[in-house]
């Protein structure tokens, strides 16, 4: 007696068929199930049909959580892999949730004994996809016997919604700014140590989100505590409107009924990081009418940021000092990129005490704006001795007039007049020049990205600053007089350490390294009769950094070590500093009867530098059973100008040997089994990591690219900065010869110094991590490259990240990034 099956009962079959996997499945002899307008079962299979039909209710319930069955699995994982995924997945979130700190500051206690500390802490949230920020107070209590006791808050209060929070000089107020994340009015809040004072919200007609950004970011309290400075996007610019008659003369800023606006002139961004963002602008708020000004006088075509109130000078307005960025043809992209011409300005402003002078203000011609380092091509974090008679400054004019995208840092400073009387003229003193060649163990130079907001001692001209210093970082105390450096942060541990505040004439930092989860340390100076330079460093027990058991046993069992690497095939033509041996930091296990399998670590750059620092997502890798090699080639800041300059014009070249010979001296000294070595670099770091399994084949049995630049000649016409591609490749003359329409022989060039002209070579298994917002490595070069990998036969994986830029950090992506790189390196080092 036949039966005739419904529709839904065949599709569940097809289902249930189609998730096998080692059976029916994965037969040559079985093609997936299709319908034609009759129902049918079509199996290309000797099994007859009446065997299905027949063990139909057996096979529409089969539990695939069961042993024996198959389960339907996540696209991209198969049964073996995915036990190892989940296994990955556990440890990398002990890791994640390890806490960081990203400012502190220092109040005077009530009582006037010892100190407060606040703690601005983050540590991501998986869930929401975002950082979770909070705060954690700390009391200091000075112990007579020279060391310090930290009582600490019994919990942390999250800071929710909040972009920036900033104290007053005094410390007796605290301004929080909550940026909106659409259309409203962006917060400011003034709290007292007990409430909230004063609360505005700013239209977005008046200015639209604050900039905390880190680099535009500018926010300075006046002196007396009555105004505030800052840098915000200026208002939405008038584009033309539109209804059903057409064209309506005059300007629209709000969208009307029944009209439309248009799109008026389209406008150039800062690149990479700042899509979507309006030009910076300054504007000042006054705390005591609540009423914002736009500060006059300073050129549209002008981007400011890092704003600071000059000294007061009794009977005159104040001045505001500030970078400004000028673009004449195009904004390229400033994120890490230090080579845009950069200059200090001074603005006199009124100090808008009374509602007369404001409203004067508005029939007072435009003020003048001072350019006081035309004489130098780049000018940023200015910073105001506590005096008030001179200004400090950073500059990276090597940066500017090599074309490198960053290089080594000069130190500078200003006399400040005590009239107020400002010029173009003001003589410029270096306080540390650009160090070419240092000897061993000599200063490198200086390699600073940030200045504290308080960093001067008690004498007032010594600043306390970090500094890359070859492949760690370190704290220096630089007198800003004499141009005298020292490194006071121990030196022989190869532990990175980060100034995070001042206490007085003390410093409270962060120290750690790649098996060290950081550590507050507390820096006192010894007795000024007895030896002014000595520092003595106490160990803070702190709640911030606790993490699992599990993850405290993996790191005691790894060691690690800096290694000094020999430069090969050294030539005449090269400078002294080239000539100099560049490091790489190994993390091995420490009990090691077999050497493990290896991870070449790159970073990007090409000049940046990967720091004997604690990083959550390596450690978890090395926790996995990996050593880990992390190279800082040559080209690599914190090892003197020379040394990084000699890498534009040979990029696919040195870089690549160098990472080679730094392979080829660990497999020499017996430490990693030369037939497990992978290979993992983001931007410059994915490029020197698939030129190496281009040039190098036979090297390597797997690698990772995060966003890796694989084809300059088809990046140079879609990145937010083509005048990398022509520096790295030309060299210094790249910078004369940039071009918005390169020639056929400049793409021609660039090829040649592209991994894809090595492609053909490549055996390596490779996974690709790809950001689909990247604008300064766009993710159509990767995914060329991947997909050429593909046609040659190699395993390739690309994982995408739509909504992500060119660092791949929003938490989850982040995560699901090395957990990934995790699984695939571990399935090819069995």
């Amino acid at each position: 007696m036949s039966r005739t099956l419904p529709l839904a009962s065949f599709t569940s079959i097809s289902n249930k068929i189609s998730s096998w996997s080692g059976t029916l499945a994965a037969s040559p002899r079985f093609s997936p199930l299709f319908f034609s307008s009759q129902p049918r079962l079509s199996l290309f299979s000797s099994t007859p049909i009446s065997h299905y039909v027949k063990n139909l209710p057996a096979i529409l319930a089969m539990d695939s959580s069961k042993a024996g069955t198959v389960k339907e699995l996540p696209v991209g994982l198969d049964e073996a892999t995915e036990e190892e995924y989940a296994s990955q997945c556990k440890l990398l979130q002990e890791f994640t949730n390890i806490s960081s700190i990203d400012k502190a500051w220092v109040f005077k206690s009530e009582s006037g004994i010892g100190s407060q500390v606040m703690f601005s802490i983050s540590q991501p949230n998986l869930l929401a996809n975002k950082r979770r920020k909070f705060m954690l107070s700390t009391s200091i209590l000075k112990e007579s016997n020279n060391n310090v006791n930290f009582q600490w808050a019994p919990f942390p209060v999250e800071m929710t919604g909040v972009s920036i929070n900033i104290p007053s000089p005094s410390g007796s107020k605290l301004l929080v700014i909550r940026n909106p994340e659409n259309e409203s009015p962006t917060q400011f809040e003034i709290w007292s140590s007990s409430r909230l004072e004063k609360e505005f919200w700013i239209p977005q007609s008046t200015h639209g989100s604050v900039y905390a950004d880190g680099w535009f970011e500018g926010i300075s309290w006046n002196s007396d505590e009555s105004l505030i400075a800052y840098v915000a996007e200026e208002p939405s610019p008038c584009k033309p409107s539109f209804d059903c008659q057409g064209y309506k003369q005059g300007a629209a800023k709000d969208k009307e009924c029944m009209s439309w606006k248009g799109q008026g002139d389209w406008e150039e961004e800062w690149g990479e990081c700042y899509a979507g963002k309006r030009q910076p602008a300054l504007f000042v708020i006054n705390l005591n009418s609540g009423k914002v000004h736009a500060v006059k006088g300073i050129a549209k075509s002008l981007s400011v940021g890092q704003v600071v109130w000059a000294p007061p000078v009794e009977g005159i307005d104040q001045y505001l000092v500030f970078v400004g960025w000028s673009a004449n043809l195009r904004k390229l992209g400033i994120k890490y990129c230090y080579n845009r011409p950069c200059a200090l300005y001074a603005v006199k402003v009124p100090l808008y005490k009374s509602e007369a002078a404001e409203s004067d203000l508005k029939s007072m011609e435009e003020l003048t704006v001072v350019n006081l380092t035309q004489s130098i091509s780049s000018a940023f974090f200015p910073q105001f001795s506590p005096d008030g008679k001179f200004l400090v400054f950073l500059s990276a004019k090597a940066s500017v007039d090599s074309g490198a995208h960053s290089a080594t840092d000069s130190l500078h400073r200003i006399n400040w007049p005590t009239d107020g009387k400002l010029c173009s003229s003001t003589k410029i003193i270096d306080v540390i020049p650009v160090v070419n060649c240092a000897e061993d163990g000599q200063f490198p130079g200086l390699y600073c990205s940030s200045f504290l907001s308080k960093p001067w001692l008690s004498d007032g001209c010594t600043m306390i600053l970090s500094s890359y210093w070859r492949s760690c970082q370190v704290i220096l105390s630089v007198n800003v007089l004499s141009g005298e450096v020292l490194r006071i942060s121990t030196a022989d541990s190869g532990f990175s350490w980060n100034v995070l505040t001042l206490d007085g004439d003390n410093i409270i930092a962060v120290c750690s390294s790649p098996i060290d989860v950081p550590q507050i340390k507390y820096g006192c100076l010894m007795d000024k009769a007895t030896n002014t330079t000595a520092w003595h460093w106490l160990n803070v027990s702190s709640p911030i950094f606790k993490c699992s058991e599990k993850v405290t046993s993996l790191l005691s069992h790894l060691q690690f070590g800096i290694m000094q690497i020999p430069v090969k095939d050294v030539s005449d033509c090269l400078t002294k500093g080239a000539t100099r041996s560049f490091e790489a930091i190994f993390v091995s296990s420490k009990v090691n009867n077999a050497p493990d399998p290896l991870i070449v670590v790159l970073h990007g750059g090409p000049h940046s530098v990967s720091l004997s620092s604690f990083s959550k997502s390596l450690a978890f890798l090395s926790s996995l059973g990996f050593s880990l090699l992390i190279v800082n080639y040559r080209g690599s800041l914190g090892f003197g100008e020379e040394a990084l300059q000699s890498l534009p014009g040979k990029i696919g070249s040195q870089d690549v040997n160098d990472v080679l010979t730094a392979i080829d001296h660990v497999i020499e000294k017996g430490l990693v089994n030369p037939s497990k070595i992978t290979v993992l670099g983001g931007s410059h770091g994915g490029f020197l990591t698939t030129h190496l399994i281009g040039q190098a084949p036979d090297k390597f049995v797997a690698a990772a690219a995060r966003n890796p630049v694989c084809n300059l000649s088809s990046m140079v016409a879609t990145t937010d900065i083509p005048d990398w591609c022509y520096v790295e490749s030309y060299g210094r003359k790249g910078k004369t010869i940039f071009t918005e329409a390169p020639s056929a022989e400049h793409l021609t060039h660039f090829y040649s110094k592209s991994p894809i002209l090595h492609i053909s070579k490549v055996k390596a298994p490779t996974i690709f991590l790809l950001g689909a917002q990247d604008l300064r490595v766009p993710v159509s070069g990767g995914l060329q490259y991947a997909r050429a990998l593909k046609e040659r036969g190699v395993e390739t994986k690309i994982i995408l990240f739509p909504n992500d830029i060119h660092a791949i950090e929003r938490p989850q992506s982040d995560f699901e990034s090395f957990l990934n790189i995790g699984v695939w390196f571990k399935k090819y080092c069995k």
